[in-house]
């Protein structure tokens, strides 16, 4: 049975000011200080990641700086394919507002791990489910095209791909933790997804950095 592998990265932590709003698809910059301050992470990452594999990015610059700090830490540089409709979730009219405005804004009690409720569409943006809708034929298009893709994506985007994965609501895809720089791992085994791995983060040895 053929065996292909995603590895999902959740791309670096953005700058303070686009943290004090509800960016969505808005192309941020990555926190500068940060990127510096995390540098073992990405260390474990170029160590952590398959050789060879395919890579890809979103269109968005925070994901693509992830993947040029990746192998500024020593995973040899590769060729980077660009998905679009891996893109994080498009929060419609409530992009760029703070998020003490958007509790004024909701119709109904958000989820306990999500700014909104698990099934809200924004006005003219999109829900959970709509990016599960776009994420799963790229996810499956993947593992029917390379044995292992490194794939540098979004907290929105990634839970939609584990969605895809298990069937799941996006009620129950919000409980799962998708921190900056954790790696979550698909596994597709002919015509079956398996879950290798969720959030994924670097064992705190005492003494190694």
């Amino acid at each position: 049975m053929s065996v292909s592998r995603l590895f999902l990265v959740r791309h670096a932590l953005v700058e303070p000011s686009a943290r004090a709003i509800l960016y969505g698809d808005m192309d941020v910059r990555l926190c500068e200080a940060q990127l510096e301050a995390e540098a073992a992470l990405y260390r474990w990452l170029a160590a952590r990641l398959p050789r060879p594999a395919r890579w890809v990015t979103t269109p968005l610059a925070r994901t693509r700086a992830t993947a040029a700090a990746i192998f500024a830490a020593g995973y040899p540089e590769q060729e980077v394919a660009v998905e679009p409709d891996l893109a994080e979730q498009h929060l419609g009219e409530w992009q760029g507002i703070t998020h003490e405005a958007l509790t004024e804004r909701l119709l109904e009690p958000p989820h306990p791990f999500w700014p909104h409720a698990a099934e809200t569409r924004p006005p003219g943006g999109e829900s959970l489910e709509d990016v599960r809708g776009r994420v799963g034929p790229v996810i499956e298009r993947l593992a029917a095209e390379a044995n292992d893709a490194v794939v540098v994506a979004h907290g929105g985007s990634i839970r939609a791909a584990i969605m895809h994965a298990m069937g799941l609501s996006a009620q129950q895809a919000l409980a799962f933790s998708v921190k900056n720089l954790s790696l979550t791992t698909l596994e597709k085994h002919g015509a079956h997804w398996r879950v290798a791995g969720v959030n994924e983060e670097p064992w705190p040895f005492p003494g190694v950095s």
